[in-house]
């Protein structure tokens, strides 16, 4: 199946203000502790922002395009970015620097969104240090819904930055090759924003925001789906025992996996 899309747009974000989101905000953490593996992911030294989501303890899951200079189109300085769990008016359950970023080998960034990139458009992230904070529990991943299925999406975004807002109910309405066409409501900010599926096993991670569009006159959003991407880009990372001298111990560096 082929599907037209038109205007489609990256959703990075700088710190602006804009109109406000229909979307279910949560502000308290009593609301959100069900998403507490996902955060802001600051960029450019606090310049701008993505979504983000822990999938292990040490591993968080985004879109490719956040984690590349628009100005060089180089991946950026691994300094630039800080991962914050649970983000939420002015501070989050715990902060990470980056260690390693990962990309697929497929994935080629540019100003300008399209089909071809966004279906590899998946990025990860090793953080400096692990989180263990029973408040921050990572999410695991789940194969794509059948089309027609309902699906969910956790995102910030512009005019709603210090909490991310859920969208529990949303529609899996087309794909083509690894690409997920939704009808999530999406803006500038939400790019990585784990796109979710409940399944017999529980909430799982079927998709990661990338951009939005037009199909057919209606506005949808875009993404890749994050299996089989992600199994290559964790293959792509030091190998576990390459840190067990600095911590001491073996760390979990894989996502798991959840079947319909």
């Amino acid at each position: 199946m082929r599907f037209l899309v038109s205007g489609i747009f990256w959703l990075l974000s700088s710190f602006a203000v804009a109109a406000e989101s229909d979307l279910d905000l949560l502000n308290s953490m009593d609301q959100g502790r069900e998403w507490g593996a996902v955060g802001r992911l600051s960029l450019d030294n606090g310049n701008g922002f993505c979504t983000a989501t822990l999938i292990a303890d040490d591993i968080v899951l985004t879109a490719g395009h956040c984690v590349y200079d628009k100005k060089t189109g180089a991946l950026a300085d691994l300094t630039s970015f800080e991962f914050q769990a649970s983000w939420r008016n002015g501070r989050a359950e715990s902060y990470r620097g980056i260690r390693e970023i990962a990309v697929h080998s497929q994935y080629q960034f540019a100003e300008e969104a399209s089909i071809e990139r966004i279906q590899f458009d998946v990025a990860l992230l090793r953080l400096e240090t692990p989180i263990r904070n029973p408040n921050v529990t990572p999410m695991s991943l789940t194969e794509l819904p059948k089309i027609g299925s309902d699906i969910g999406v956790v995102s910030y975004a512009k005019g709603r930055m210090e909490a991310p807002s859920v969208q529990s109910r949303c529609l899996a309405a087309a794909q083509q090759n690894n690409v997920l066409v939704m009808t999530c409501d999406v803006d500038f900010g939400a790019s990585g924003s784990p796109v979710f599926a409940t399944t017999n096993s529980g909430i799982g991670i079927v998709s990661v925001v990338s951009a939005m569009a037009d199909m057919d006159g209606r506005p949808v959003s875009l993404g890749a789906s994050v299996n089989p991407v992600v199994t290559d880009l964790i293959a792509k990372l030091s190998p576990t025992d390459e840190l067990r001298s600095e911590t001491g111990r073996r760390r979990n560096t894989g996502a798991k996996f959840q079947r319909p």
